[in-house]
């Protein structure tokens, strides 16, 4: 595992992302995914004002964030991820933000098999 959550930052990674990359869109987010040649990922999160005032932005973000950070180890490695949050992101809880990622994530076929520890099956 990275000792840093990487990012991208740069408006030109932001841009060959949107214009190469593969899209896949819920009631929340888009996600958009290229593949980079690094050993490890980079995500970049987009909200714009659209979506509320600057603590509602921030909060989307922080929770993104969160979000990846936890599904970290089971996203295949070698992407770049940009999530830009759409207007519904805005009144969501944390499950259903956590839902939505895993969703699109699942969607790309970017998610390895989760361990399921409450599986009483």
């Amino acid at each position: 595992m990275l000792s840093k959550f990487q990012s991208l930052k740069k408006n030109r990674e932001f841009q060959s992302v949107y214009r190469s990359g593969l899209s896949k869109v819920n009631r929340c987010f888009v996600m958009i995914i290229l593949k980079n040649g690094l050993p490890y990922n980079r995500v970049g999160i987009s909200v714009s004002k659209k979506v509320g005032n600057s603590i509602i932005r921030h909060r989307v973000t922080r929770v993104i964030r969160e979000v990846m950070r936890l599904h970290w180890e089971d996203v295949c490695q070698g992407y770049d991820i940009v999530i830009v949050a759409r207007k519904a992101a805005s009144d969501s809880g944390y499950k259903k933000f956590e839902s939505a990622i895993i969703h699109l994530l699942k969607q790309h076929h970017l998610l390895e098999e989760i361990s399921n520890e409450n599986n009483f099956n």
